[in-house]
């Protein structure tokens, strides 16, 4: 590995969109390789020796991933991994170890790992298994923040709206739905158009996978 400096002191005002790789070794040599390697193509690098200094440290809302040695100095990578699912981080684990072994390897990635990569392994290789995990967590932070939008335009819904909507998601007619909540059909009209105007839906379809995406139930009768 190439052990070249690389200033972050000059970076543009966008870095704080740089996608991230968090690293987290207790050898110092290990995080000023991987910093080194990593920073070249572009990349924002945060370097812990602990697990504590880590989850202590202020995460960035950009793509990002873990790159954790599976043995710690009195921690263990492998008992974090279940503990992050508890405390909901939720950013991709690629782990490395000089001490591998095929059993730790394959628990690792049944508990979620994404990649497990043995020292000393090739600089194209934790490359390559970096671009994966960042590119799996840019698509899971959009996933998310889709999903943010469409709880906020489900919020914006008055209770009528929603009783409407979840009828309609059900596969009633306007006409049923009047005869449901005692309404007129012009009257369920006018919300149903509210609902799906502030739902951004532009057919009964997209509103079902809407109201699905947000665990909307249809209205039974």
């Amino acid at each position: 590995m190439s052990f070249g400096t690389h200033s972050t002191s000059n970076q543009s005002a966008g870095e704080g969109k740089l996608s991230v790789v968090y690293v987290v070794d207790d050898d110092e040599s290990i995080r000023l390789a991987l910093g080194s390697l990593l920073r070249s193509v572009g990349l924002r690098v945060e370097t812990f020796e602990s697990l504590q200094a880590f989850l202590a440290f202020r995460k960035y809302e950009t793509p990002s991933c873990l790159i954790l040695d599976v043995r710690l100095r009195g921690e263990s990578g492998l008992a974090f991994q279940e503990e992050a699912a508890r405390i909901g981080l939720r950013m991709p684990i690629l782990f490395m170890t000089g001490y591998g072994d095929i059993a730790m390897s394959v628990k690792a990635m049944k508990a979620g790992a994404l990649d497990f990569l043995p020292k000393p392994f090739r600089d194209q290789d934790m490359l390559d298994a970096v671009a994966h995990a960042l590119a799996r967590d840019g698509e899971r932070l959009a996933a998310e923040q889709s999903v943010a939008a469409l709880r906020t335009a489900y919020e914006s819904l008055t209770p009528r709206e929603r009783e409407v909507m979840e009828f309609v998601v059900a596969g009633l007619m306007n006409k049923q739905i009047a005869a449901e909540m005692n309404l007129s059909e012009i009257t369920v009209k006018i919300h149903r158009g509210q609902a799906m105007r502030k739902m951004a839906a532009r057919s009964v379809a997209e509103l079902v996978r809407k109201a699905e995406a947000l665990g909307v139930k249809p209205h039974h009768r």
